[in-house]
Protein backbone atom coordinates (compact mmCIF):
# COMPACT_ATOMS: atom_id res chain seq x y z
CA UNK A 1 0.00 0.00 0.00
CA UNK A 2 1.82 3.41 -0.94
CA UNK A 3 1.29 6.05 1.69
CA UNK A 4 1.96 9.63 -0.04
CA UNK A 5 2.75 11.50 3.44
CA UNK A 6 4.48 9.48 6.24
CA UNK A 7 4.99 11.05 9.33
CA UNK A 8 7.61 9.40 12.05
CA UNK A 9 7.57 10.22 15.27
CA UNK A 10 9.74 9.11 18.27
CA UNK A 11 6.51 8.94 20.54
CA UNK A 12 2.93 9.13 20.08
CA UNK A 13 1.93 12.46 19.98
CA UNK A 14 5.24 14.02 18.39
CA UNK A 15 3.09 14.09 15.11
CA UNK A 16 -0.01 15.83 16.51
CA UNK A 17 2.17 18.37 18.17
CA UNK A 18 4.34 19.08 15.06
CA UNK A 19 2.62 18.65 11.92
CA UNK A 20 -0.66 17.21 12.28
CA UNK A 21 -2.41 20.65 10.52
CA UNK A 22 -0.05 20.04 7.65
CA UNK A 23 -0.86 15.94 7.81
CA UNK A 24 -4.48 17.09 7.50
CA UNK A 25 -4.07 19.56 4.75
CA UNK A 26 -2.53 16.96 2.58
CA UNK A 27 -5.51 15.01 3.53
CA UNK A 28 -7.79 17.45 1.94
CA UNK A 29 -5.64 17.47 -1.03
CA UNK A 30 -6.55 13.62 -1.88
CA UNK A 31 -3.57 12.61 -0.56
CA UNK A 32 -3.44 9.46 1.93
CA UNK A 33 -1.36 9.71 4.82
CA UNK A 34 0.46 8.10 7.74
CA UNK A 35 2.31 8.46 11.10
CA UNK A 36 4.74 5.73 12.61
CA UNK A 37 5.24 5.77 16.18
CA UNK A 38 8.72 4.50 16.93
CA UNK A 39 7.91 3.76 20.37
CA UNK A 40 5.28 3.35 22.77
CA UNK A 41 6.27 6.65 24.65
CA UNK A 42 6.06 4.15 28.01
CA UNK A 43 8.57 6.12 30.03
CA UNK A 44 5.96 8.96 30.19
CA UNK A 45 5.76 10.52 33.65
CA UNK A 46 2.27 10.16 33.15
CA UNK A 47 -0.03 7.59 31.90
CA UNK A 48 1.06 4.16 30.54
CA UNK A 49 1.83 2.79 27.24
CA UNK A 50 -1.97 0.96 27.15
CA UNK A 51 -3.18 4.78 27.69
CA UNK A 52 -1.14 5.96 24.95
CA UNK A 53 -1.88 3.32 22.23
CA UNK A 54 -5.70 4.16 23.24
CA UNK A 55 -4.78 7.54 22.62
CA UNK A 56 -2.91 7.43 19.39
CA UNK A 57 -6.55 5.64 18.04
CA UNK A 58 -8.39 8.19 18.69
CA UNK A 59 -6.07 10.98 17.59
CA UNK A 60 -5.77 8.59 14.65
CA UNK A 61 -9.79 8.99 13.89
CA UNK A 62 -9.49 12.69 14.74
CA UNK A 63 -6.54 12.82 11.79
CA UNK A 64 -8.39 10.36 9.29
CA UNK A 65 -5.22 8.66 8.75
CA UNK A 66 -4.90 5.51 6.38
CA UNK A 67 -2.57 4.03 8.06
CA UNK A 68 -0.84 4.16 12.09
CA UNK A 69 1.90 1.51 12.70
CA UNK A 70 4.34 1.77 16.25
CA UNK A 71 7.63 0.18 15.96
CA UNK A 72 7.97 -0.44 20.00
CA UNK A 73 11.36 0.35 19.42
CA UNK A 74 12.27 1.04 22.93
CA UNK A 75 11.35 4.34 25.03
CA UNK A 76 14.28 6.54 25.64
CA UNK A 77 16.67 3.47 24.92
CA UNK A 78 16.69 2.84 21.61
CA UNK A 79 19.94 3.50 19.69
CA UNK A 80 20.79 3.85 15.93
CA UNK A 81 21.64 0.21 15.42
CA UNK A 82 21.05 -2.86 12.13
CA UNK A 83 18.27 -3.88 13.64
CA UNK A 84 16.34 -0.85 14.36
CA UNK A 85 17.44 1.22 10.83
CA UNK A 86 15.96 -2.15 9.27
CA UNK A 87 12.67 -1.92 11.22
CA UNK A 88 12.41 1.82 9.88
CA UNK A 89 13.70 0.65 6.39
CA UNK A 90 11.20 -2.04 6.07
CA UNK A 91 8.09 0.53 6.87
CA UNK A 92 9.54 2.99 4.31
CA UNK A 93 9.54 0.11 1.88
CA UNK A 94 6.62 -0.97 3.04
CA UNK A 95 4.66 2.22 2.21
CA UNK A 96 6.99 4.00 -0.31
CA UNK A 97 5.98 7.62 0.66
CA UNK A 98 7.01 10.47 -1.46
CA UNK A 99 7.41 12.45 1.60
CA UNK A 100 8.57 11.71 5.14
CA UNK A 101 8.62 13.84 7.80
CA UNK A 102 10.41 13.06 10.93
CA UNK A 103 11.40 14.50 14.19
CA UNK A 104 13.37 17.83 14.97
CA UNK A 105 16.92 17.28 14.11
CA UNK A 106 17.63 19.10 17.96
CA UNK A 107 15.58 19.15 20.83
CA UNK A 108 14.78 18.70 24.95
CA UNK A 109 13.90 15.12 24.72
CA UNK A 110 16.99 12.62 23.31
CA UNK A 111 14.53 10.73 21.48
CA UNK A 112 13.72 13.59 18.93
CA UNK A 113 17.34 14.19 17.21
CA UNK A 114 17.93 10.34 17.71
CA UNK A 115 14.66 9.38 15.93
CA UNK A 116 15.44 12.09 13.58
CA UNK A 117 19.04 10.67 12.25
CA UNK A 118 17.47 7.16 12.48
CA UNK A 119 14.85 8.15 9.65
CA UNK A 120 17.34 9.93 8.27
CA UNK A 121 19.70 6.99 7.62
CA UNK A 122 17.42 4.56 7.35
CA UNK A 123 15.31 6.61 4.37
CA UNK A 124 19.10 6.63 2.50
CA UNK A 125 20.19 2.92 3.37
CA UNK A 126 15.93 1.32 2.20
CA UNK A 127 17.30 3.07 -1.63
CA UNK A 128 20.07 0.62 -1.80
CA UNK A 129 18.70 -2.72 -3.31
CA UNK A 130 21.80 -4.84 -1.85
CA UNK A 131 19.82 -4.39 1.63
CA UNK A 132 17.42 -7.14 1.40
CA UNK A 133 14.06 -6.88 3.63
CA UNK A 134 11.01 -9.06 3.78
CA UNK A 135 7.77 -8.30 4.18
CA UNK A 136 5.08 -11.36 5.02
CA UNK A 137 8.31 -13.54 2.94
CA UNK A 138 8.21 -11.33 0.22
CA UNK A 139 11.68 -9.51 -0.69
CA UNK A 140 10.73 -5.87 -0.44
CA UNK A 141 11.94 -3.23 -3.24
CA UNK A 142 14.30 -1.11 -2.68
CA UNK A 143 12.62 2.78 -2.49
CA UNK A 144 14.31 5.76 -1.16
CA UNK A 145 11.72 8.87 -0.19
CA UNK A 146 12.57 11.54 -2.90
CA UNK A 147 11.71 13.90 0.37
CA UNK A 148 12.58 14.32 3.76
CA UNK A 149 11.64 17.38 5.93
CA UNK A 150 11.92 17.66 9.96
CA UNK A 151 9.52 19.24 11.59
CA UNK A 152 10.09 21.57 14.53
CA UNK A 153 9.24 20.79 18.33
CA UNK A 154 10.61 22.38 21.81
CA UNK A 155 13.59 24.27 20.57
CA UNK A 156 13.23 27.18 18.36
CA UNK A 157 14.44 26.41 15.21
CA UNK A 158 14.49 28.94 12.06
CA UNK A 159 12.33 26.79 9.87
CA UNK A 160 13.50 26.32 5.91
CA UNK A 161 9.73 26.61 5.16
CA UNK A 162 6.39 26.96 6.95
CA UNK A 163 2.90 25.04 5.91
CA UNK A 164 -0.03 27.74 6.01
CA UNK A 165 -2.60 25.72 8.30
CA UNK A 166 -5.23 28.18 9.45
CA UNK A 167 -7.81 25.98 8.38
CA UNK A 168 -6.97 23.21 9.86
CA UNK A 169 -5.58 24.25 13.14
CA UNK A 170 -8.56 23.23 14.99
CA UNK A 171 -8.50 19.74 13.82
CA UNK A 172 -4.57 19.85 14.77
CA UNK A 173 -5.27 20.41 18.65
CA UNK A 174 -8.55 18.13 19.01
CA UNK A 175 -5.74 15.31 17.81
CA UNK A 176 -3.43 16.76 20.29
CA UNK A 177 -5.89 16.54 23.04
CA UNK A 178 -6.48 13.15 22.55
CA UNK A 179 -3.77 12.31 24.55
CA UNK A 180 -5.90 13.29 28.02
CA UNK A 181 -3.09 11.64 30.12
CA UNK A 182 -0.24 13.85 28.79
CA UNK A 183 -1.53 17.34 28.16
CA UNK A 184 -3.27 19.71 30.69
CA UNK A 185 -6.22 18.48 32.59
CA UNK A 186 -7.07 20.43 35.94
CA UNK A 187 -8.88 17.27 37.07
CA UNK A 188 -5.47 14.95 36.75
CA UNK A 189 -3.86 13.20 39.91
CA UNK A 190 -1.02 12.46 37.85
CA UNK A 191 2.69 14.28 38.94
CA UNK A 192 2.45 17.67 36.87
CA UNK A 193 5.07 17.96 33.95
CA UNK A 194 6.01 20.54 31.65
CA UNK A 195 3.85 19.26 28.63
CA UNK A 196 0.64 18.90 30.99
CA UNK A 197 1.19 22.48 32.49
CA UNK A 198 -1.44 25.22 30.99
CA UNK A 199 1.07 27.10 29.51
CA UNK A 200 2.34 24.29 27.65
CA UNK A 201 -0.99 24.19 25.04
CA UNK A 202 -0.58 27.84 25.17
CA UNK A 203 2.96 27.79 23.75
CA UNK A 204 1.68 25.26 20.93
CA UNK A 205 -0.69 27.96 19.79
CA UNK A 206 1.57 30.58 20.00
CA UNK A 207 3.99 28.49 18.20
CA UNK A 208 1.73 27.96 15.58
CA UNK A 209 1.04 31.60 15.43
CA UNK A 210 4.98 32.74 15.00
CA UNK A 211 5.09 30.60 12.15
CA UNK A 212 2.07 31.54 10.46
CA UNK A 213 2.90 35.15 10.79
CA UNK A 214 6.34 34.45 9.58
CA UNK A 215 4.22 33.73 6.51
CA UNK A 216 1.39 36.37 6.94
CA UNK A 217 -0.96 33.73 8.16
CA UNK A 218 -2.60 33.23 11.25
CA UNK A 219 -1.40 29.74 11.67
CA UNK A 220 1.78 27.56 10.41
CA UNK A 221 3.76 24.77 11.03
CA UNK A 222 7.63 24.94 10.23
CA UNK A 223 10.10 22.33 9.03
CA UNK A 224 13.66 22.05 8.09
CA UNK A 225 15.49 20.62 5.31
CA UNK A 226 18.76 19.46 4.82
CA UNK A 227 18.75 19.95 1.12
CA UNK A 228 18.51 22.98 -0.71
CA UNK A 229 14.61 23.91 -1.45
CA UNK A 230 13.93 24.86 -5.62
CA UNK A 231 11.49 27.77 -6.42
CA UNK A 232 9.63 28.08 -9.77
CA UNK A 233 10.08 31.77 -10.28
CA UNK A 234 7.51 31.93 -12.61
CA UNK A 235 4.89 30.48 -10.11
CA UNK A 236 5.67 33.81 -7.37
CA UNK A 237 4.88 36.10 -10.46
Amino acid sequence: MKIDVLAFGAHPDDVELSCAGTLVKMKKLGKSIGIVDLTKGELGTRGTAETRKSEAEESSKVLNLDVRENLDLGDGWFTIDKSNLLKVIQVIRKYRPSIVFANAIKDRHIDHPKGAELVKQAAFLAGLSKIETYENGVLQENWRPPHLFHYIQYYHIRPDFVIDITNEFETKMKSVLAYKTQFYNPESKEETTLISSKKFLSFIESRAREFGGAIEKEFGEGFTSETPLTYDLLNLL
